[in-house]
């Protein structure tokens, strides 16, 4: 089995202002910088054999670039809070992606993430105890937090190993906006052999 999930990567200097609001709180895990992703779609554990399905899914998508940004603060549990986030502001296009991301891998046979979808960066994880009292009055100094815009040239597949965390996260795959639809591994030659040399690697550093 293979755990995946769709995400865009933060840019550094975006990163840089996150990584800011990681203080002045007992009882968090603050998540690393490298970590630092928005969610597009949770994929799950997967057999090894639908990577090549997923791929195939993803690199079918024709989206234009865009541009986003992180505005406000927010956490997950209310009386029972298990993390605080970074907001990602409304976005349209993003959303956009998000449905089209579903669709596509719903066609192939996935299960629909019956989930909110709520676009967002994970800046920590509660330890258990945590007041929810205490979560908002963290929330309320740092709500006015804003950063970007920047600008989403490529969204990514990433894999990840089952933890506390939920990382260490490998970027497995890379997909440009705005480029035309690869539809190359669905083709013999040296293209179907470069994909199979991909698919040994992901499996080998997801397992």
């Amino acid at each position: 089995m293979i755990r995946l999930f769709t995400a865009l990567e933060i840019p550094p200097h975006a990163a840089d202002r996150l990584e800011l609001l990681q203080s002045g709180f007992k009882g968090a895990r603050w998540i690393d910088r490298d970590a630092f992703h928005i969610t597009l779609r949770f994929i799950g554990e997967v057999p090894e054999d639908m990577a090549g399905d997923i791929d195939r899914a993803l690199s079918s998508l024709r989206t234009e670039p865009f541009s986003v940004t992180l505005d406000g603060i927010g956490e997950f549990g209310g009386k029972k809070p298990h993390a605080i986030w970074a907001r990602v502001a409304e976005n349209p296009q993003l959303m956009q992606l998000q449905t089209r991301q579903e669709n596509a891998l719903r066609r192939i046979g996935l299960q629909p993430d019956r989930r909110k979808y709520t676009p967002h960066v994970t800046l920590a994880r509660m330890r258990r105890g945590v007041e929810q009292a205490d979560v908002m009055r963290y929330i309320e100094r740092n709500n006015l937090f804003c950063a970007g815009p920047f600008e989403v040239r490529q969204f990514v597949l990433m894999s990840s190993r089952l933890s506390q965390g939920g990382g260490p996260y490998i970027v497995e795959r890379e997909y440009m906006l705005g480029a035309e639809p690869d539809f190359s591994s669905e083709f013999g030659g040296e293209e179907e052999e470069m994909d199979a040399d991909f698919y040994e690697y992901v499996f080998e550093h997801a397992r």
